[in-house]
């Protein structure tokens, strides 16, 4: 099994060589049914064939059209405390992805800390879920986390991520490339954000505009990035950033897109000696953590171990191997047109309670 990385690296055709073009022509093989069968799905929503369900109240969607981590989540959080900011009752729904036994998923986990006052109900049929949102909770909106492909509930507005970094999915849908579906699905976006913005030149932003704009004209543009905000252990303690400015860390991670954390952790000046990933929504055990703990004991000159917050609520320790392990927490923050992405939402507040 690939890891994220080495796959990334494979479908992007970074890696090179015989046996990698080999594999990328098996699944450029396996691509097409895939893509096919994506079309024909899209096909009888758009025609009416199969039925699309509204549940009484606005629905906003955040999804995006790549596999991976394109962080969508600082964006959910974001747009639910400004529902709350502005006296909405929100419920998020979503499929509730990597959860086991009925217990919330590691990205519930971590909303649920983040926001305390707004309730996840995370069920495979969103339909029901947001029904139930609507019954129990009384919500004036559903927030509808990670569903630009799940089409059988009627959304009032569908935005979708675009990882600045990756932001088409190497052109090819899965398993050639990262696309969960084929590029015409953009038209259906009400809203583009650009997340990671801060990571890549004013020029290739305009490039990644110019081509999603070119699928979805109407829709409007927002850039953003992941800004870190303090440092967090699993017993709720922060500290500030330069806590670990400058210093050697040893970092783990089971999300997405690994490459993105990395980076970001050398934006807040961590010195990275070791790395090890994990797959997304990675569910650790016992033996991960004994194995955790064996792999920072040899990171000898590391001064702590840091993850993500994603991670940390699923390891729930305070320490590997004598070191401190700290979850490096981020929120959304918008670099450009926010007066765009609150317009929209502007309109579908109640306009009473």
């Amino acid at each position: 099994m690939f890891s994220a990385s080495t796959f990334h690296a494979l479908v992007s055709g970074r890696r090179r060589g015989l046996s990698a073009s080999l594999v990328r022509g098996a699944l450029r093989v396996a691509e097409a049914p895939y893509a096919l069968a994506m079309r024909v799905r899209n096909h009888r929503y758009d025609s009416g064939r199969a039925e699309i369900h509204r549940v009484g109240v606005p629905v906003v969607s955040v999804g995006n059209i790549t596999l991976g981590g394109t962080g969508k989540t600082p964006l959910v959080e974001w747009i639910a405390r400004w529902l709350r900011q502005h006296g909405v009752r929100v419920a998020l729904v979503s499929r509730g992805y990597g959860a086991t036994d009925g217990s919330a998923n590691d990205e519930a986990l971590e909303l649920e800390q983040k926001l305390p006052d707004v309730p996840h109900v995370q069920n495979r049929d969103r339909v029901a879920g947001a029904r139930l949102a609507i019954e129990e909770f009384e919500s004036q909106l559903v927030l509808l986390d990670d569903g630009f492909q799940h089409r059988r509930l009627a959304r009032d507005l569908d935005i979708v991520v675009l990882d600045a970094t990756e932001p088409f999915g190497c052109d090819h849908v899965f398993p050639r490339g990262l696309l969960r579906e084929p590029l015409a699905g953009l038209r259906r976006a009400d809203v583009f954000v650009l997340s990671r913005a801060d990571l890549v030149t004013p020029e290739r932003r305009a490039e990644i505009r110019q081509r999603a704009q070119g699928f979805a004209p109407h829709a409007a543009w927002v850039e953003a990035r992941h800004a870190p905000r303090v440092w967090r252990s699993a017993g709720g303690l922060e500290r500030p950033l330069e806590e670990l400015a400058g210093r050697k860390v040893a970092a783990f991670c089971g999300i997405g897109n690994p490459e993105s954390f990395r980076r970001t952790l050398m934006g807040a000046g961590c010195d990275v000696v070791v790395f090890r990933e994990y797959p997304d929504h990675h569910a650790y055990n016992r033996a991960d953590v004994d194995g955790l703990t064996a792999w920072a004991r040899t990171a000898g000159t590391a001064d702590a171990v840091v993850t993500t917050h994603k991670d940390l609520v699923k390891i729930g320790v305070e320490q590997l191997a004598g070191k401190p392990l700290w979850a490096l927490v981020v929120g959304m923050e918008i670099l450009a047109d926010e007066a765009e992405l609150i317009a929209r939402l502007t309109a579908l507040l109640p306009t009473s309670g």
